[in-house]
């Protein structure tokens, strides 16, 4: 069986989870991407065969669709990158193969469309305009506090939270300057405790995996600095983000959605990313639920059917976990940094990976681009899991030399 994987850049869910993932299930892999030079170095080292990487306009259907009917004959078309969820989902569907609604696909993505959506069908309504390039931020007329982001982004880049009208006009020439042609979306502030909630559904059953507490940087920034798993969001919180992902269209497929609860219990969307969790959290999870995650993601993009009883299993994990970053606190090069490390140590399981390789020199972004490394650690206890994270914190030095 052949599954076209739609890749931009290499990362640590392609290469240490969905590869090994569809090797196990026996798939033939052909990575599209555009560029491929990068993922053949990157897949080179890999324990089994390495997938075919061919290049392609990636961004456009049209082109995915094009060379896939000119290759082999599809399987599966799927892809966990935040910026191609809609040109897989038209791909998939025009060969007649399982597919998320590119409609919800486009709705997680375009962040206004997600605002207008939900407003109209009657789920949340949450003050949010756009500003198109070029245009005045005067003509808005926001409530403050309120945050400023491009309609389309990730990562938190060029998220931040403003206070009065003037500061708002400078963020937003700001980020504009950095970002040529960019709509931005300037929306009312939630405040609340951030979470997650992680989602995995087979086109007819949409199974909750769990989810997370995050820990953001202090304002104006919006950094996830930590994230603590939680086995079951109370049911009434659940209900409430289950229901705006149904009205969005969200089924088939993983899903990792951003909400607050605020004090009078009401669960408001951040944002919807329709793709599994990042930044290792997605190999975390996994190590958390003791389930073949990745194995799953992959089956239900060929038309197979999930276990009646996953949710159940995930609910019933003894495990807890907590995922803490390395963030740079200044711009320069990294000249000191742990490599990749991996413990089993009194119940726990820990591990760490870079993000930023030695030597290299990078501006001070106050985005997740800040990452150095990521620490992960899974055991039966959370106590044990935050003090075998908070050791290795203290027994490594990461150094920036401006």
């Amino acid at each position: 069986m052949r599954l076209y994987l739609l890749a931009l850049n290499p990362t640590d869910s392609v290469t240490a989870g969905f590869l090994p993932a569809a090797a196990r299930l026996g798939l033939d892999v052909t990575v599209l991407t555009d560029c491929a030079e990068p993922h053949r170095q990157a897949y080179a080292a890999l324990p089994f065969a390495a997938p075919e990487v061919l290049e392609c306009d990636v961004r456009d259907f049209r082109a995915v669709v094009s060379l896939v009917s000119r290759h082999h004959a599809p399987d599966a078309v799927f892809s966990n990158s935040d910026h191609l969820q809609t040109q897989t989902a038209l791909a998939a569907e025009y060969f007649g193969l399982p597919a998320k609604d590119w409609k919800a696909a486009l709705r997680a993505k375009d962040k206004g469309q997600l605002r207008r959506h939900l407003a109209l069908t009657g789920q949340d309504a949450v003050w949010s305009a756009e500003l198109a390039p070029g245009q005045d931020p005067a003509e808005l007329d926001p409530p403050f506090p309120c945050v400023v982001k491009p309609r389309e982004g990730v990562a938190s880049e060029d998220v931040t939270l403003v206070t009065d009208a003037a500061e708002l006009a400078q963020r937003c020439k700001e980020i504009q300057h950095r970002r040529a042609g960019a709509t931005l979306l300037v929306e009312e502030f939630l405040d609340g405790q951030l979470c997650t909630l992680e989602t995995l559904g087979d086109g007819r059953v949409r199974h909750v995996l769990g989810g997370f507490r995050t820990r953001l940087s202090p304002p104006p920034d919006f950094i996830e600095e930590v994230l603590e798993f939680v086995p079951a969001h109370p049911a009434a919180v659940v209900r409430q983000v289950l229901a705006q992902l149904d009205a969005l269209g969200v089924g088939l497929g993983a899903c990792h959605t951003e909400f607050v609860v605020q004090p009078d219990g009401r669960a408001r969307i951040i944002e919807v990313n329709y793709r599994a969790i990042g930044d290792q959290c997605d190999l975390m999870l996994a190590e958390i639920l003791g389930i073949p995650l990745f194995e799953h993601i992959l089956s239900v993009h060929l038309g197979r059917e999930l276990p009646s009883n996953l949710a159940d299993l995930c609910a019933a994990t003894p495990r807890r976990a907590r995922n803490e970053v390395v963030c740079a606190d200044r711009a320069g090069v990294l000249t000191t940094a742990p490599t990749p490390y991996d413990e089993d140590r009194d119940g726990v399981r820990l591990a760490y990976r870079p993000l930023r390789r030695l030597g290299e020199r990078h501006e001070h972004y106050r985005t997740n681009r800040d990452y150095l490394g990521v620490i992960w650690a899974v055991g039966e206890d959370q106590g044990a899991v935050d003090a075998a994270v908070a050791r290795f914190l203290a027994a490594n030095r990461w150094e920036i030399t401006p």
